[in-house]
């Protein structure tokens, strides 16, 4: 009994194998019946000028919250230091002349680094527009900056113009921007506008370095450096003049660039709007041309 019992059980073993290869079979013919889909996968393709019209700051700021905050202030102050700083530095080079350049690195080196942690170290409308028009910055935070940089160049002003006085007859007399003369004005304005761009252009290549304090600063410092002596040159030897750039209009609205006299209120008028669009307006323009001009060859030669 016990032997037709194992004989049963074998075979009822042999019975489901076969079933279960069988069922094994019909699964894998209808995966194989199965219609094939060809699913195309779309890759978008980012185009290389992708985020450069992009907001770049973190901070939402507005007229209603960034006057809020203590460390606002302290930008702005640094911005004043900072500018006043480098307008005594500008009033010096002016007076003494292009040989006391390499002096005048190393100091802007240290006052870029010194400034660094409290706003940036933009210390020139050139850049600050540069900032705004890139949307590195915010625009209420530019406009005050700006602000804070005439009042830093007017301090460095009074502070110069104070030892001036104190000098007495044997004082140098106070440095002051050559006058346009006839036709000239496009030679004046293009010197300011290279020099502008170089300059936007260097700090702008600078933010990619400012996890490193001093390589930003050398970098900014270089531009500075470059944009001066091109501008000496070409101004020198071509043109026969001098004291005819500034490149920074915060320092350039301390040097007498504005007519106080004249025939009549146009010819005033007039002498205003050509300095302003002289040592203001165009250096600016200068300044968002040479960011965007970063910015566009980063996103061509695929920066992150």
């Amino acid at each position: 009994m016990a032997t037709k019992k194992s004989k049963t059980s074998t075979k009822s073993e042999k019975t489901k194998t076969t079933k279960s290869k069988s069922t094994v079979k019909s699964t894998v013919k209808t995966e194989h019946a199965a219609p094939k889909t060809n699913t195309v996968v779309t890759t978008s393709k980012k185009s290389c000028l992708a985020g450069l019209f992009a907001k770049k700051y973190e901070e939402k700021e507005s007229v209603f919250t960034v006057f809020k905050t203590p460390k606002f202030y302290g930008a702005l102050l640094g911005e004043i230091l900072g500018t006043m700083l480098i307008a005594l530095l500008l009033f010096s080079v002016s007076l003494m002349g292009i040989a006391s350049l390499a002096t005048y690195a190393f100091a802007v080196i240290a006052v870029l680094i010194a400034v660094y942690a409290f706003s940036g170290a933009c210390l020139n409308p050139i850049v600050t527009v540069g900032m705004m028009a890139t949307r590195h910055m915010s625009v209420i935070r530019g406009v005050m900056y700006i602000i804070a940089e005439v009042i830093g160049a007017w301090i460095g002003w009074l502070i110069f113009n104070g030892f001036h006085l104190a000098g007495g007859e044997t004082a140098y007399d106070l440095p002051t921007m050559t006058a346009v003369g006839e036709n000239q004005f496009w030679l004046f304005a293009m010197i300011e506008l290279l020099g502008a761009i170089i300059i936007a252009f260097f700090y702008a290549r600078a933010l990619s370095y400012k996890r490193s304090v001093f390589t930003f600063a050398a970098v900014i410092t270089g531009g500075i450096c470059i944009a001066v002596l091109i501008g000496y040159v070409v101004s020198a030897a071509f043109l026969g003049l001098n004291n005819n750039f500034i490149m920074n209009p915060a320092v350039a609205m301390m040097l007498q660039i504005f007519p106080t006299t004249g025939a009549d209120f146009g010819e005033v008028f007039g002498g205003i709007c050509q300095a302003l669009s002289l040592y203001a307006i165009l250096p600016m323009l200068g300044g968002v041309v040479g960011f965007y001009l970063s910015e566009f060859t980063s996103k061509l030669s695929g920066e992150e």
